[in-house]
């Protein structure tokens, strides 16, 4: 029997485009192309991930990259990003649906920063759950089996009795690692109503 649902964060509860959130300030095509390919590079994001890194070492190392008349631009793009992270169609009102219509507690699980995780009062879908578990915070990344075991055992849940959706295929199998079921998540929030539907018992 399923009582825990466990969501990422990016591309599963919210859009993360770095397109959108350069294009929200920069309207010049090879500007808007620089700045995605520099401040979204995974080689500092990894990092801030794992908490190894902070906000303005990020910023320093990027606008090495950058020519200095995007310098200022680059701050108003890294500090604003969460903000500009829209929620994916549906999956407020699913979440939503889930805690009344079956009272599961809901956890989001997530590799994000500590600049995110201590804006995370600003982030109003977050308000929803139960609690969360941020990458950055404790040092340790999906899809490692220990930032799974970290959150069943924050929360005293049981690995068979949740279920982990996530957009990426290798956290997905880190899920399946300590036997938590799981969903691969491609964007339709209906279709996943409809799974967990007949996975807790209702049509």
């Amino acid at each position: 029997m399923i009582k825990t649902v466990i969501f990422d964060f990016g591309q599963v509860l919210v859009h993360f485009e770095p397109e959108y959130m350069v294009g929200k300030y920069v309207s010049n095509v090879e500007d808007k192309a620089l700045l995605e390919k520099v401040l979204f590079d995974r080689l500092y994001w990894d990092r801030l991930d794992e908490g190894t890194i902070l906000d303005e070492e990020v910023l320093t190392l990027a606008k090495e990259r950058l020519p200095k008349r995007l310098w200022d631009v680059c701050d108003t793009i890294y500090y604003n990003w969460i903000y500009n992270i829209p929620e994916i169609d549906g999956m407020r009102e699913l979440v939503i649906y889930l805690k009344e219509r079956y009272g599961v507690n809901i956890y989001l699980l997530s590799n994000i920063s500590t600049y995110f995780s201590s804006h995370r009062d600003e982030i109003p879908i977050l308000s929803l759950l139960d609690g969360c578990v941020f990458s950055g915070e404790i040092g340790i990344v999906k899809p490692s089996r220990e930032i799974f075991q970290h959150l069943l055992n924050k929360y005293g849940a049981t690995a068979e009795e949740c279920i982990f959706i996530d957009d990426n295929e290798k956290n997905i199998k880190g899920a399946k690692n300590v036997n938590i079921n799981t969903y691969l998540f491609d964007g339709n929030a209906k279709a996943l109503r409809e799974y967990l539907d007949n996975l807790l018992g209702e049509k």
